[in-house]
């Protein structure tokens, strides 16, 4: 991409992402967490970011004579380029990035306007290696980026912090506790 809006793409995304307004079961698999993302779209939009448009969930592209399914699908109005997002319910593993391409270059040829810039590609991992990434993405010249996903905060705070932040059972007592401290005096 030209500097500028390489400059542009690099501001429209971050590492990592937060989802603290999912519940997930403790498998974590892709599905479940794409299905609480666009249950909770608008939530999701705003960790984004400005500038995103949610197009699809599952957006088939016929790509000869198979189908294949990008996650999720957005366009950014700012960049004015597709934005797909694949997620991975476990580790960054570089093949992954083959299969982001794939979806890439289709939406280029299937869904965008002449006028669009290149699709972003945006692999969102539940873990990953810094090192690993970096090797993998050196070779790609398209768009593409590498973050991992949390879905509290409490993970991303350094040890020293989480480990003296009160737990959610805590929490709930000490709230459990206040009202009916509220209520003995109303």
């Amino acid at each position: 991409m030209p500097p500028s809006g390489s400059d542009l793409a690099q501001q429209a995304t971050k590492d990592p992402y937060i989802f603290d307004f999912v519940a997930m079961t403790g498998r974590r698999d892709e599905r479940e967490l794409e299905t609480q993302l666009v249950d909770h779209v608008r939530k999701f939009l705003l960790e984004l970011g400005q500038g995103f448009a949610f197009v699809g969930q599952q957006v088939r592209l016929a790509i000869g004579d198979d189908e294949f399914y990008a996650d999720l699908l957005f366009y950014h109005l700012k960049l004015r380029a597709y934005i797909v997002i694949e997620l991975k319910g476990g580790k960054f593993d570089p093949g992954h990035l083959g299969q982001l391409g794939m979806y890439m270059a289709a939406v280029d040829d299937l869904l965008a306007h002449p006028d669009d810039k290149p699709t972003i590609g945006l692999l969102l991992c539940k873990s990953k290696d810094s090192v690993i990434a970096e090797y993998a993405l050196r070779g790609y010249s398209t768009p593409i980026g590498v973050a991992e996903w949390r879905t509290e905060i409490v993970e991303s705070l350094p040890e020293e912090f989480a480990s003296s932040l009160p737990s959610i059972e805590e929490l709930e007592a000490e709230l459990i506790e206040r009202q009916a401290g509220e209520s003995d005096h109303g």
